[in-house]
């Protein structure tokens, strides 16, 4: 039955076992910390960057939506708080960061 299953032999006593070197580890650990902040780091970073440029941007009469879902029309503008307009007569104050997206102008005429 040696055909079917090699026969195992004991390995004659050599030197001392080699140790793995240092530097494909350090090149591993490194090649996943570039992989990590170019596929979770930097789109985050981009985001972000991206809605402080909006909310800078924002001005009177623009209309909005807010991360709760509220639309309306910016009536008054302050440093942190915005006061957005969500029917006539009707004024809500919301924090600048909270608006999640800008519409375009006329968007709220037509809904």
């Amino acid at each position: 039955m040696d055909f079917l299953i090699s026969s195992a032999y004991a390995q004659a006593a050599g030197g001392a076992a080699q140790q793995p070197g240092l530097l494909p580890n350090v090149l591993l650990f490194g090649g996943l910390m570039v992989a990590m902040y170019f596929f979770m780091l930097r789109p985050q970073m981009k985001r972000a960057k991206d809605q402080r440029t909006m909310v800078d941007a924002l001005a009177k009469g623009d209309e909005v939506i807010t991360s709760g879902g509220l639309a309306g029309r910016i009536d008054d503008l302050g440093d942190s708080f915005i006061g957005l307009e969500i029917s006539s007569g009707v004024s809500v104050k919301v924090q600048k960061s909270a608006v999640s997206m800008v519409l375009p102008k006329g968007t709220l005429k037509s809904a």
